[in-house]
């Protein structure tokens, strides 16, 4: 048995394959989720055929939306994601980029920025800097669709989650601890991942993810020059924005 210690802040980002297996086994719906943005994205550009997925992680959301869309793209900050997107979506390109910063020099019918990865985000002035760079590779007319973290109405004060998943031989153990402090949820993350072949090992991730109020996303959606709906769920919802819309 051995035991690792990575970075917390990036250490589950540098494991894409334990990533994608953990939230494969749990049974996260991607496909579903998949159909629901192209129904919102064909309800406001029913001609729409391109699409770009910002924090696209292992690229499963685009596995599925390359049936929907003509051509699909994708761009993420760790390395080992773009790796593995690459991987799992021969042909499709996947950039290596900060939200915040990214420029591919090209617009989308639609762009997508999923799994609550803007709350990575601390501060204001970095959603409304990520919002920027969706709107400016967004076509006039062209949707974004921004799934948010929980508004502070909605944050639990504590919590624990768990999982136990076994994917193409290995086995997985996720325990997490969450706790709200000073407007974000301070989550320790502990894995415990066995294989036959490379016996047991354990890492701990810690993410610091940011309760923004509604209104920050919204005014972020306005600076960019996009109109914007909230549309509620039964996890924190989606924003819906139009480039080029009344802000």
């Amino acid at each position: 048995m051995t035991e690792t210690h990575e970075d917390p802040l990036t250490a589950i980002y540098r494991r894409a394959e334990i990533y994608e297996a953990v939230y494969r086994g749990r049974g996260k719906d991607y496909e579903a989720e998949a159909a629901e943005i192209t129904a919102l994205v064909r309800e406001r550009r029913p001609d729409a055929s391109s699409l770009l997925d910002v924090a696209c992680g292992p690229g499963t959301h685009l596995g599925h939306l390359s049936g929907s869309f003509e051509r699909v793209e994708g761009v993420d900050l760790a390395e080992d994601m773009v790796r593995l997107a690459a991987a799992n979506l021969p042909g499709t390109p996947v950039h290596q980029g900060d939200m915040r910063s990214f420029d591919l020099g090209r617009r989308f019918d639609a762009v997508i920025c999923m799994f609550s990865s803007i709350a990575h985000l601390s501060e204001a002035a970095e959603v409304e800097a990520t919002l920027a760079r969706l709107a400016a590779h967004t076509e006039p007319g062209g949707v974004i669709v921004l799934e948010p973290w929980y508004f502070p109405e909605r944050a639990t004060e504590r919590h624990v989650s768990s999982a136990l998943v076994t994917v193409e031989g290995r086995t997985i153990a996720r325990v997490s601890h969450s706790l709200y402090r000073d407007g974000a949820h301070h989550m320790d993350v502990h894995y415990t991942v066995a294989s036959p072949e490379e016996g047991v090992e354990h890492f701990i991730d810690v993410h610091v993810l940011a309760v923004h109020r509604r209104e920050v996303y919204e005014k972020a959606f306005a600076a960019a020059g996009c109109s914007v709906e909230y549309i509620p769920g039964p996890g924190p919802g989606l924003f819906v924005g139009v480039a080029g819309g009344p802000a």
